[in-house]
């Protein structure tokens, strides 16, 4: 079975504006509310996919009521762990070329509500897969990252890491299944201020999984994304498109990869398809509906090793 955990869920509104300017009313002319969270996106994106999954996680309030209806009504099993609070509500603004992002902490996470969610994790065992994805709410140290890695080597379950933690160093060597670093987070990671070439992010790649790392994605924006094992090099490009989104694509190309691995076992396709249900993210508001995807596809590039 496959589970997603998003510790700080949010409700995210998408707007979109003629003009947005300061100190005067501005008014939209589109608007989407959508449940969100890294993992729980993920969770939405493998039921696209017909791959089911159980969300879990931290909800509460009104907001959190929201989310787990959505999940729900799109037919995906939930475990949440209620917590006292508000689940938070973050803003994507779009007006012409420009794009404003407006993220809120969220309520507030019991020491009790953190160890009923690791007690959840600890009934897993070496037939499941757990995303760990997203930022985590006030009151839990990154510590968690580490002891959920742990748990991962004692009960023998696949974990997928996609998270900003420095403390993701210290889950390696647990030896995660994936993880999915961005660039600037690869590059921060290993404490290099940016990459000049191809061989500098493959090299980079190539020292995490000598921490411990079996596989690893980078996701790379309009640069499209990188895969790395013991055993391949592989990149794609990214299709053109207007981007109106950024916010969910690096969640859809998660998804979508190891979606793809799942039902085919095809690393190559998986990567394409990947990338081009990034990209279809990024081109609309919400998450990508796959309908595109083939179309994306044609414009993608895959490459081996490093040129």
């Amino acid at each position: 079975m496959i589970y997603t955990c998003t510790m700080n869920p949010a409700i995210d509104l998408f707007t979109e504006f003629e003009q947005f300017s300061p100190f005067v009313v501005n008014r939209s002319i589109y608007e989407d509310y959508s449940a969100n969270g890294k993992a729980i996106n993920i969770s939405l994106m493998l039921k696209k996919m017909n791959i089911e999954s159980t969300a879990t996680g931290f909800l509460g309030g009104f907001t959190g009521n929201f989310i787990e209806q959505e999940l729900i009504q799109n037919a995906i099993d939930v475990n949440f762990i209620k917590v006292d609070g508000i689940t938070r509500i973050n803003t994507f603004i779009r007006s012409g070329q420009m794009e404003y992002k407006a993220v809120n902490k969220g309520p507030e996470i019991s020491q009790k509500a953190q160890e009923e969610l690791l007690e959840f994790i600890k009934t897993l065992t070496s037939d499941d897969m757990l995303f760990v994805s997203g930022s985590l709410p006030k009151g839990i140290k990154d510590d968690i990252f580490v002891t959920i890695a742990k748990l991962s080597q004692e009960q023998g379950f696949s974990l997928i890491l996609d998270i900003s933690s420095d403390r993701l160093i210290d889950c390696l060597p647990y030896h995660p299944y994936l993880i999915k670093p961005n660039d600037e987070e690869l590059a921060s990671l290993l404490g290099v201020p940016e990459f000049n070439t191809e061989q500098d992010v493959v090299n980079a790649a190539q020292k995490l999984l000598d921490k411990g790392a079996m596989r690893i994605l980078v996701s790379r924006g309009e640069k499209g994304a990188l895969y790395v094992d013991k055993e391949k090099i592989l990149w794609t490009t990214a299709p053109k498109g207007k981007v109106v989104n950024t916010a969910c694509a690096g969640d859809t190309m998660l998804a979508v990869f190891v979606g793809e691995i799942q039902q085919s076992g095809d690393l190559e396709e998986a990567l394409i398809s990947a990338t081009a249900a990034g990209s279809s993210t990024a081109f609309t508001a919400g998450l990508s509906d796959l309908k595109d995807i083939d179309l994306l596809k044609e414009q993608i590039q895959l490459k081996k090793g490093v040129s």
